[in-house]
């Protein structure tokens, strides 16, 4: 589906630590000096959904398949970044490619790895990349602003309703506000908001990356992220990228649980970040259930029926008839499809039916 997170933050914060352990690649180099990752890496990985697993056991499916999440590890910022220091260029445009932004902040002691300011301070490393993409937001805004408003002016209505959004946009970025602050509540102004791809438009997933010992606790530190991530509305989560990188390494599901169990961990860091993440998109899981697989898909919430058909292939959305819909709840209870419809349970939805997280789908279609 192409839904994914950039993970951005300073150097040496373990941006490319967790995405190694992300994707349990060594993809992305880890080393302890900065601008160590200058391309993006990008992979994909598997949204955990316990609800899949009682599916497939349900339908014995002698498939699973879980639905993924994409996320692209980005080269480290500094101060100075919207005007070219460091990789900043680079750095801005390939964050403006993703939808989300995981933002990576330092949250331990250690004086063997280097930090770019000489101190430790998340709140400092965090206002400091917003800064410099509101920098950058406000320069490339207002060019597009003076250039619109004269348009506007001789009566163009595309115009008109384009600084309708721009011009709260501006002002909160001349208040030290990032742009995700005034989104749109309207849909057609949302969706013109959503197309000019301003980098603080994009929603944010604090990670606090933690010493091994504060992993299941957290620490002062990342106690003072949480506290920003709740007065801006946004999400935190506490990782130790050491951990999951350790984790990582260990093939077995049973010996990853063991070793998670003597750390007082129920599961791994991972796991929160790519379910908080996931939600962070505003997405939404269905599913395809049989004999040969069990299958989950994502989109967006909001979906018709038809767009739901597309996420599995184009040609189901084009000549999209009608979907047998059952909801997780129903299928679960009912013990399966025919358990389902035995019991009245299965649902004939059309054209405009809004895609419902869990519901487990059989799309009717002709081309």
């Amino acid at each position: 589906m192409g839904f994914n997170c950039g993970i951005v933050g300073l150097p040496n914060v373990g941006k490319s630590t967790l995405f190694n352990a992300l994707t349990s690649t060594a993809a992305a180099q880890a080393a302890n000096f900065p601008f160590c990752t200058i391309e993006p890496n990008v992979g994909r990985v598997a949204v955990p959904d316990e609800r899949l697993e009682i599916l497939a056991q349900i339908a014995k499916s002698a498939k699973i398949i879980p639905t993924q999440l994409e996320f692209v590890d980005i080269a480290g910022l500094v101060r100075g970044a919207s005007k070219g220091e460091g990789l900043g260029n680079k750095f801005l445009a390939n964050i403006r490619e993703v939808d989300a932004i995981v933002h990576v902040l330092r949250c331990f002691e250690d004086g063997n790895v280097t930090h770019v300011e000489n101190s430790v301070d998340p709140i400092r490393d965090a206002e400091t990349v917003e800064t410099e993409l509101m920098l950058s937001d406000l320069e490339s805004l207002e060019r597009r602003a003076d250039q619109t408003a004269k348009k506007a002016k001789s009566g163009d209505k595309e115009s008109k309703d384009l600084l309708m959004v721009l011009e709260p946009v501006l002002a909160a970025l001349r208040e030290g506000k990032p742009a995700r602050t005034v989104r749109p509540s309207d849909p057609a102004q949302r969706k013109i908001f959503d197309g000019l791809q301003i980098l603080t438009g994009k929603p944010v997933l604090y990670v606090c990356n933690v010493e091994e010992s504060a992993a299941a606790t957290g620490n002062a530190l990342s106690a003072k992220v949480e506290a920003k991530a709740k007065a801006e509305g946004a999400v935190s989560v506490v990782i130790s990228a050491a951990i999951e990188a350790e984790v990582s390494q260990l093939g077995d599901a049973a010996e990853q649980k063991a070793f998670l169990a003597d750390l007082g961990l129920a599961e791994t860091g991972l796991a929160r970040v790519i379910r908080a993440g996931y939600k962070l998109l505003d997405l939404l899981t269905f599913f395809t259930i049989g004999p040969k697989e069990a299958h989950a898909w994502t989109v967006r919430n909001g979906a018709k029926a038809p767009q739901g058909a597309g996420a599995i292939h184009t040609d189901f959305e084009k000549g999209f008839i009608r979907s047998e819909t059952i909801s997780y709840t129903d299928f679960v209870a009912c013990k399966g499809e025919q358990g389902a419809k035995d019991a009245g349970k299965m649902r004939l939805e059309g054209k405009d039916y809004d895609m419902q997280d869990g519901d487990i789908v059989h799309f009717l279609f002709n081309v």
